[in-house]
């Protein structure tokens, strides 16, 4: 059972770094060095999608699972956990370059309207 525990640790753990990595920039509104912890995450983010990479994270939860007498899954976090609602094709080197970029899109974007969001608060 302990064993099961510190893998649904694991999973929430990477459920939060995922969401971080998508939303981190939103952080930067509340604190001032929140890009210094965020851009690493996402641009670990990023390239484990654009180099077809695995994150330590998965296989550390599937070991846990295993050694609680749990089944371990095939695949990836989000392959595993969400792949059937984002991408009902399957996860292809294609489909992985998209997130990748996404992620990479929706960063810009959102730390430009940060960026505005403080510059204007500062001439106010």
């Amino acid at each position: 059972m302990a064993f099961g525990l510190l893998a649904d640790l694991v999973l929430l753990f990477h459920l939060a770094f995922i969401l971080f990595a998508i939303f981190g920039a939103l952080a930067w509104l509340r604190w001032r060095f929140a890009p210094l912890v965020h851009l690493p995450a996402l641009a670990w983010g990023v390239g484990i999608e654009l180099f077809h990479g695995r994150c330590p994270l998965t296989p550390l939860e599937n070991a846990l699972r295993s050694a609680g007498g749990e089944r371990a899954y095939a695949g990836g976090f989000i392959e595993h956990y969400v792949g059937a609602w984002i991408y009902p094709v399957g996860l292809t080197p294609t489909v992985q370059w998209a997130l990748g970029l996404g992620l990479f899109a929706v960063n810009v974007a959102l730390y430009a309207w940060v960026r505005r969001r403080r510059r204007a608060r500062s001439l106010a």
